[in-house]
């Protein structure tokens, strides 16, 4: 018997005797619902998708802490400024009683 991974010829040397690459499986095709790698790809892909949503909700979350921020620094600065308003209207009318004395 002759062992195939024997070359005859010079000329056969950089050829595949193997024959490994005339084989081919259809992956595609032969996976079902319960193959394992199947299973694993759509698990991946299903996290990649949870992480994207995790990323826009935080986002979305910084988004809201930075407008609360805001506005909360925004009312201190109105209350502050309706104070100032009422003390410089009792100036002023304090003002204008000494003037009509």
């Amino acid at each position: 018997m002759k062992d195939k991974r024997t070359y005859t010829k010079l000329k056969e040397h950089g050829e595949d005797m193997s024959h490994e690459n005339e084989s081919k499986t259809r992956l595609a095709e032969d996976r079902g619902a319960l193959d394992l790698t199947y299973l694993i790809e759509m698990h991946k892909k299903e996290i990649w998708e949870f992480k994207q949503k995790e990323s826009d909700w935080i986002k979305t979350e910084s988004l809201l802490n930075g407008s609360k921020k805001i506005i909360n620094e925004l009312s201190a600065k109105l209350v502050d400024q309706v104070r100032i308003i009422a003390e410089l209207e009792q100036e002023i009318k304090r003002l204008v009683a000494e003037n009509k004395k």
